[in-house]
């Protein structure tokens, strides 16, 4: 109903309702089908705080202190009971009208927080009011019987919490918003903080009706009849495998990895068919309890997609919570944890308190590092989209195991031959060998066994196995992506996400303030939107995409700082005191700057963080979906150019354009750029691939779990110092929560980030470092339980939300895949001293023309690799032109050039261009050849396993047949019941 002129309706209904109480009139208007009304209470001076509840429905207008309920009926009547006065009148429906006795009627509205003190409680439920109706005080509550996790009656389960501050200057809009929500059937009760009264809860439960209603709207699935097994038929020759295996594991624990079933409680609709909600046919559905039918996780996303419809303002797109959450209107909104994680008693003689605290036990916990995750609880406890990350991360982590242990086995194989490597020893042994100097300045002439120690490391991570843990890498991705999709698709069969579709999203409130004053009708919906014209969108793109360039740009200018990091303190290092360092100037300045580097990795995240939210808002996406999925390439591609970017610079341009001795290339005339080890560049690849991955994951640790519990203990000592130690123990759940840290704002963003860097450096250079597979190993075991630790103990609960997959982090995880395959070539290729030592073993060495590329085919290798250059020919810029007056007559460097006294001196031989013929003929070949290969297994290997496909088959005909027989069976029913009523009325009357 629209007031016109709402003062002064106002005083009059308010003055009809206190002639009525007071001389106690009850008027009966028959035939009306809407209902007015008026409970009156006495001044808040002369009541308790607990006999304050209110119900309202179907409201519109901002409350005052008073309520005057109008909701339509069917028939209409007056009464006077116990101070109250319902009136019925007609042709009013769905108003709210709140007064005071103490008030005039033309009072400004405000927050009903006046009834509000520290740790009392303001009930606002439905069953609150009937108690009031009758004339019932409420007594404290029993904290054993609430626990915190109920309302005040200690029956209502408190399915969402609500924070605001009082003090917050949008007390009308959250006030017609809490009036729409107990409109929609939701109970409300409000509470004080205990240790700041201007922090105010609100506790929200969902009763049956609400919930069915709209499980119903959101195809909810929900178990209505327990599974039936079959068991498909076996071959006789995997029937005899089998047999075998059963043998062998017969000497092996059972099953070790595995949590006890006994231990994790039985989760009925995960051996249940399922299918979608329906109030209609709710005889379908197993309901042996309905406070139970709908676990917490389902009941809070119920709540949450009712408030996300909630309208606080008049308007079009005045809806929502999450416009009330960016205007400060609320500070926080979340649903409650289950409970305390801790037990004074084992878990394992009196069982869990809580889901929470059964997940502490057997998932966060360290002592079960090496069990499987229980993903059915924590998908019951956190959601879908959390659960498909953890089984993302846990079957990631699984299968780093093979890649782990042939990484291990290529490094040990590199340990055990090196002995009888053939270019390592030539390399200790070249003690008449002199090489030229790495610098202009203070670099002096070394021989060539003064780099045994780095040649014998290189053999390490560069020996014949190489090429084949390439190739395995790259077949490993594949198959880890392929049996990923198998792996994804029976948990979703399994959690019912087979045929869940996502709902059509809301246009976000940005999109709808830029672009509301143009329309056009959508083609699902049917209703006019915001519309943004092509130019427009285009226009915006070109821009943010020139922002990512330039982005890009400063991340290779800062490559570039580093470049010249290293050409200037080479020469430092080599004149410096200390004779550690003097004699191992190269390898000094490799660890500098590979730690300078990370450091302005870690500082340019921050830039990156923000100028990716910039160029997002700018580009105005329409729904959050696609604003998520722009933000996450943005951030991808600024973190991976900024992680990655120096670890190209050494594997592929490192030594490669410095020119020769008396003809190098220097930076803006002046530096000479800096040259490889005489061993070869690949141990400075291996360094920074380990110094960076090793502080990386070290760093995104301390922040995942340091920083929250930092936090927490902080404003745990705040507590205890202003309210005493024992203050903590006396919060009710929802102060313990709100304590707590929020949720990362972008969900699971940093996570998934985190773990898709690891899996490019685990693949992108793992031809140059076998131990990465390793590292990321020990690294995802710690970071899965530190992961559950932190959403069980540091976190408030998230909201559960549901997900079909990971969403567009498979699509990134497939072009690393693709990178991989190149880098990994090029790494062999030109990184590394593999081609050479090919084209040495079967061209040019003891065995040219034999077809054999053994160790005796090598000698002699190292001579050959190294070209001679005339002293007196150096740059007359160089101090070594002053070396060689005193100091040997000829040097040598890696290359292959002619000698001083050729017809064409420093000219590349022959060999050289046979080397680069191979180089390119392999990375042609070996790209080919694995492409094919990950080809072949991507077809090999179907999306849906077969069993799995037979299983859905066989389900949707079951189901078929169980919705008819129970049907049929209802149908019976009610006709014998007719039949028996019939019989009865016969008999009753002959």
């Amino acid at each position: 109903m629209h007031l016109e002129n709402r003062q002064e309706k106002r005083f009059l209904l308010s003055y009809c309702v206190r002639i009525l109480c007071l001389y106690g009139i009850s008027i009966s208007i028959h035939g009306s089908n809407n209902q007015l009304q008026i409970h009156q209470r006495k001044s808040v001076a002369n009541h308790s705080f607990a006999n304050d509840q209110l119900v309202v429905r179907r409201s519109s207008l901002p409350p005052l202190r008073r309520g005057i309920r109008m909701e339509s009926s069917s028939a209409g009547k007056c009464a006077l009971s116990n101070g109250k006065t319902e009136i019925h009148y007609p042709g009013i429906r769905d108003i709210n009208i709140f007064f005071d006795d103490l008030e005039a009627a033309n009072s400004p509205s405000k927050d009903d927080d006046s009834l509000l003190h520290g740790g009392n409680l303001t009930s606002m439920s439905e069953e609150g009011s009937r108690l009031d109706a009758e004339g019932e005080v409420l007594s404290a509550p029993d904290k054993s019987k609430t626990n915190g996790l109920f309302f005040n009656d200690g029956k209502c389960r408190i399915d969402y919490i609500l924070v605001y501050r009082k003090s917050s200057p949008q007390f009308e809009k959250r006030e017609v918003f809490e009036r729409n929500i107990r409109a929609e059937g939701l109970h409300m009760e409000k509470e004080s903080s205990i240790t700041n009264s201007d922090i105010i809860f609100v506790k929200l439960h969902a009763p049956w009706d609400v919930l069915g209603k709209y499980a119903e709207q959101m195809n909810v699935r929900m178990p209505f009849r327990r599974k039936i097994y079959y068991l498909h038929r076996r071959y006789k020759f995997m029937s005899r495998m089998e047999k075998q295996l059963s043998r062998f594991r017969g000497w092996l624990p059972k099953k070790p990895m595995r949590l006890d079933k006994e231990t994790i409680p039985d989760l009925e609709e995960n051996d249940c068919y399922t299918a979608p909600f329906s109030q209609q046919r709710i005889h379908h559905f197993i309901i042996n309890n309905k406070d139970t039918f709908f676990n917490n996780a389902t009941r809070s996303r119920i709540v949450h997609h009712i408030l996300q419809r909630v309208k606080y303002e008049e308007g079009k797109n005045k809806i929502g919570l999450n416009r009330l959450l960016t205007n400060c209107t609320y500070e926080a909104a979340f649903p409650l944890h289950e409970g305390s994680y801790r037990s004074k008693n084992s878990i394992k003689t009196h069982g869990a308190e809580n889901h929470r605290h059964l997940l502490f036990e057997y998932w966060a916990s360290w002592r079960v590092w090496y069990k499987y995750q229980p993903l059915d609880l924590v998908r019951r406890y956190f959601g879908e989209k959390i659960g498909l990350y953890f089984a993302w991360l846990g079957w990631y982590t699984g299968m780093l195991f093979p890649a782990a242990i042939i990484g291990l086995f290529v490094f040990l194989y590199g340990m055990f031959t090196l002995d009888n490597c053939q270019v390592s020893r030539e390399i200790c042994q070249a003690t008449n060998v002199t090489m030229c100097p790495l610098c202009d300045k203070y670099c002096p002439f070394m021989t060539l066994s003064d780099s045994c120690v780095y040649a014998k490391v290189t053999h390490l991570f560069d020996n014949g196995a190489t090429v084949f843990f390439a190739v395995f890498m790259a077949v490993w991705a594949t198959v880890f992506l392929e049996f990923w999709k198998r792996r994804r698709a029976v948990i979703a069969y399994d959690w019912d996400l087979i045929d869940w579709e996502e709902e059509e999203e809301e246009i976000r409130p940005q999109f709808e303030a830029k672009y509301s004053k143009k329309e056009r009708i959508n083609p699902v919906s049917g209703k006019p939107e915001p519309y943004q014209a092509f130019t427009d969108k285009c226009s915006r793109l070109i821009v943010s995409a020139s922002g990512i360039f330039f982005m890009i740009c400063i991340v290779i200018a800062a490559v570039f700082g580093i470049v010249i990091y290293r050409v200037v303190t080479v020469s430092t290092f080599a004149a410096f005191k200390w004779a550690l360092i003097r004699n191992n100037s190269q390898v000094a300045t490799t660890g500098t700057a590979v730690c300078i580097n990370f450091c302005i990795i870690m500082l340019l995240n921050v830039l990156y963080e923000k100028v990716a939210l910039i160029l997002t808002n700018l580009e105005q996406p329409r729904t959050e979906s696609e604003w998520e999925n722009s933000f996450t390439l943005k951030m991808f591609l600024f973190q991976f150019v900024n992680l990655n970017s120096s670890t190209f610079y050494i594997a592929f341009f490192l030594g490669r354009f410095t020119g020769r001795p008396g003809a190098y290339l220097r930076l803006i005339n002046r530096w000479r750029l800096e040259e490889c080890h005489p061993s070869g560049c690949l141990i400075d690849l291996c360094m920074q691939m380990g110094i960076i991955m090793v502080l990386k994951q070290t760093w995104n640790n301390f922040m995942e779990l340091g920083y929250p519990l930092i936090q927490n203990w902080w404003t745990r000592r705040r507590l205890r110092q202003e309210y005493g130690p024992q203050v903590k123990a006396n919060f009710p759940q929802w102060e313990k929560d709100y304590n707590l840290q929020p949720i990362n704002p972008y969900g699971l963003f940093e996570e998934y980030l985190e773990m898709i860097l690891q899996f490019g450096f685990t693949t992108i250079f793992v031809a140059a470092f076998p131990l990465a597979p390793l590292l990321a190993l020990l690294n995802n075991i710690i970071e899965i339980r530190i992961d559950a630790y932190k959403f069980i103990t540091q976190w408030r609960r998230p909201l559960a939300s549901r997900a079909k997959d990971i969403g567009i982090w498979y699509g990134i995880l497939e072009g690393i895949g693709i990178l991989s395959v190149i880098t990994n070539a090029f790494v062999i290729a030109v990184t590394s001293d593999f081609i050479p030592r090919l084209v040495y073993a079967y061209k040019y060495g003891p065995c040219a023309g034999q077809g054999q590329a053994g160790e005796k085919c090598m000698v002699g290798y190292v001579n050959a690799s190294l070209s001679v250059f005339l002293v007196t020919d150096f740059e007359n810029r160089s101090d070594s032109t002053l070396s060689g007056l005193s100091g040997p007559k000829y040097c040598r460097y890696r290359d292959y050039r002619d000698p001083p006294h050729a017809s064409e001196p420093y000219a590349y031989t022959l060999q050289f261009w046979h080397v680069l013929a191979a180089r390119l003929a392999f990375i042609i070949v070996f790209e080919h050849l694995v492409f094919c290969i990950k080809n072949l297994i991507s077809y090999l290997i179907p999306d849906l396993p077969k069993d799995l496909r037979d299983r859905m088959r066989r389900e949707k005909y079951l189901i078929q047949e169980m919705m008819y027989e129970a049907e049929l069976e209802r149908v019976q029913k009610e006709k014998k019941e007719r039949k028996k009523n019939e019989k009865y009325q016969n008999n009753e009357w002959p």
